[in-house]
């Protein structure tokens, strides 16, 4: 009999944790790249997730190295694809605020920074 539940258990611990690890809309890969220095300003920042997301509830903020948002504030979502366009803002460090939530409600966000200039 204890077999037999173990045989049960362990299949399904496995299953809730693995589906709760995908259960949120994580951070894939960005243009410009994570830590990334370009040699001018882009014109539009670009975010990939793991997920769907919502569109209403999904947003990114974009700052200049003097704390000044450069971003339009207009982002567009396409299914796990998040842009917005940017002003220019010139040399210096970059902030990239990002705020999702997926099409399961999960809600995620982060920040990291890209370089332009030397």
């Amino acid at each position: 009999m204890q077999r037999s539940a173990i045989v049960v258990i362990i299949p399904l611990l496995l299953w809730i944790v693995t589906g709760q690890a995908s259960a949120h809309a994580f951070l894939d890969h960005a243009e410009p790249r994570v830590g990334n220095t370009v040699a001018t300003a882009p014109r539009e920042v670009t975010l990939w997730f793991t997920q769907k997301l919502e569109p209403a509830f999904s947003s990114i903020t974009v700052t200049n190295s003097a704390g000044q948002r450069v971003d339009t504030g207009k982002t567009r979502v396409s299914g796990n694809q998040m842009s917005v366009s940017l002003r220019s803002g010139g040399a210096g460090t970059y902030r990239v605020n990002w705020r999702v939530l997926s099409v399961d409600t999960h809600r995620t966000d982060g920040n990291f920074t890209f370089r332009v200039g030397q």
